[in-house]
C-alpha cells in the first residue's frame, strides 16, 4: 500500500516537471512570428506607371507652356522698346540754315504779300516818261538785283552740298539701327527716320529749285524790260513819225 502511494507521487512529481519543463521551454523559445504574403499584381502596376507617365506628361505640357509665355512677354518687351534719334537736332538745324538763306532773297523775296509790289517797282510800265539817267539807273538796280539772285542761288547749292555730307553719316547711323531693330516698334521708328531724312532733303531740293527759278525769271524779266524799254526810246526819238517838213 505504501508502496503505491509511493509511486503514485513520483508520477505526480514526474507530470509537474514535465509540466514546468514545457513552460520553461515555452518562455526560453518564443514561437516565431508570422510574416505578411506579398502578393504582385501586374495590372495595378501597368495602371500605377501609366498614371505617373501622364502626370509627367501634363508637367512637361506646363512647364513648355510657361517658357511660351515667358517668351511671348520677351517679344513683346522688345516690340514696346523704342530707340534715340539724334539725327533729328541735326536735320532740324540744316533745315533752319537752308530758310535763313532763302530769306535773305533781296530785290524779289519769296513772299507772296509783297511780290507784287516789288515786282511793279522793280519792273515799271515802260511808257517813254523816264529821262535817260533815271533809265539807266533802274536798268542798273534791276541788273544788281539779277546778279545777287545767282549768287543767292549759288549760296543755296552750297548749303545744300554741305548738309548732304552731313546727311551721309546720318544716313549710315540710321541703316544701322533700322538693321539691328529688335521689335515692331523699333523697325517703325527707323523707318520713320529713313523718311524724315529723305523729307528733309526733298525740301532741300524744293527750296534749291526755288531760288535757281527765281533767278532765271528775274534774267528773263531783265530781258523783256530791256526790250520794252528799248521800244519805249525808239518810239519817243521817232516822235509821231511825219516828216519835217519846212516853210
Amino acid at each position: 500500500m505504501f508502496v503505491k502511494s509511493r509511486s503514485r507521487s513520483s508520477l505526480m512529481i514526474a507530470g509537474c516537471l514535465v509540466l514546468a519543463g514545457g513552460t520553461a521551454a515555452a518562455v526560453i523559445y518564443p514561437p516565431a512570428p508570422a510574416h505578411a504574403l506579398i502578393v504582385y499584381d501586374p495590372t495595378n502596376y501597368s495602371q500605377n506607371l501609366l498614371t505617373a507617365a501622364r502626370t509627367l506628361q501634363q508637367v512637361n505640357n506646363q512647364i513648355k507652356s510657361l517658357q511660351n509665355e515667358a517668351q511671348s512677354l520677351l517679344n513683346q518687351g522688345k516690340n514696346l522698346s523704342t530707340i534715340s534719334f539724334p539725327e533729328l537736332q541735326a536735320l532740324t538745324q540744316t533745315l533752319q540754315q537752308i530758310d535763313v538763306l532763302m530769306g535773305q532773297a533781296q530785290g524779289i523775296q519769296f513772299q507772296v504779300s509783297t511780290l507784287s509790289q516789288q515786282f511793279s517797282k522793280l519792273y515799271p510800265a515802260s511808257n517813254g516818261s523816264l529821262s535817260l539817267s533815271s533809265q539807266v539807273s533802274a536798268a542798273k538796280t534791276r541788273l544788281d538785283t539779277e546778279m545777287t539772285a545767282y549768287q543767292h542761288t549759288m549760296t543755296v547749292q552750297a548749303q545744300v552740298v554741305e548738309n548732304i555730307q552731313s546727311d551721309a553719316s546720318a544716313l549710315s547711323a540710321m541703316v544701322e539701327r533700322s538693321q539691328s531693330a529688335e521689335g515692331a516698334l523699333q523697325a517703325s521708328q527707323a523707318t520713320n527716320q529713313l523718311l524724315a531724312l529723305t523729307a528733309k532733303q526733298q525740301f532741300q531740293i524744293q527750296q534749291l529749285l526755288a531760288a535757281q527759278y527765281r533767278a532765271d525769271a528775274l534774267e528773263r524779266a531783265n530781258r523783256t524790260q530791256a526790250t520794252s524799254d528799248a521800244q519805249a526810246v525808239t518810239t519817243k526819238f521817232l516822235g509821231s513819225g511825219t516828216a519835217y517838213t519846212p516853210n
